[in-house]
């Protein structure tokens, strides 16, 4: 059985290194490679952290209901492919996919059933730091993603787990943990149970 898991957050919160951390660690779980029209950053690969794509492909497979979900933020799209959800039913794993607000929120909508984890910086200020560390981004974007994350933060109660990334060790063990206790809960290993309760059946003799 599949777990589909939704990670998301506002921009600069980490999710990223937080899922690339659990993937280092967990090789029963996949991960989902988003496909996006913006240009790779710094060490990022075609085919690893995202399908990079030009703005007409895109379009042509958001035209042919390719994708699980997309979106547009801050002038690139992104989307989900439905394929990976198969290949990971095929191969018996989890799925975790790293997804900005918008597409999280087409995903729930759509898969009423996976898991969803919003992930968050400990305060404004601490975001802000973190956005500028990445020098990616223009004053104005940085500004403009900082008034986006309190709108964000502010529907935090549709997820199912609120993760504080305030520490980043201590924050992995928590998604870890979702993940584990997930996994428990759904996957409820009947036929292991089966087998104990058989241990507990006596035969009874039977009367004369």
């Amino acid at each position: 059985m599949t777990t589909v898991f939704i990670v998301s957050a506002p921009s600069g919160s980490g999710k990223s290194t937080l899922v690339s951390r659990l993937l280092a660690r967990d090789p029963k779980i996949m991960f989902s490679v988003s496909y996006t029209t913006r240009a790779p950053r710094g060490a990022e690969v075609q085919g690893g952290n995202y399908h990079y794509i030009s703005r007409e492909l895109f379009e042509e497979m958001v035209a042919g209901g390719e994708f699980l979900e997309w979106a547009e933020v801050f002038g690139n799209c992104y989307g989900t492919h439905r394929s990976v959800l198969e290949r990971a039913r095929a191969e018996g794993k989890d799925l975790i996919l790293d997804i900005d607000v918008q597409g999280a929120r087409q995903l729930m909508e759509r898969l009423p059933e996976a898991v969803s984890v919003f992930v968050l910086a400990p305060s404004r200020a601490v975001l802000e730091q973190r956005l500028r560390a990445r020098s990616e981004d223009s004053e104005p974007v940085i500004r403009r993603r900082l008034q986006e994350a309190a709108e964000e933060i502010r529907n935090y109660r549709m997820y199912d787990y609120v993760l504080v990334n305030d520490h980043l060790d201590r924050a992995v063990e928590l998604l870890a943990a979702i993940v584990s206790a997930e996994r428990l809960r759904r996957n409820r290993v009947e036929a292991q149970v089966q087998s104990i309760l058989a241990t507990f059946e006596v035969s009874v003799p039977a009367k004369d």
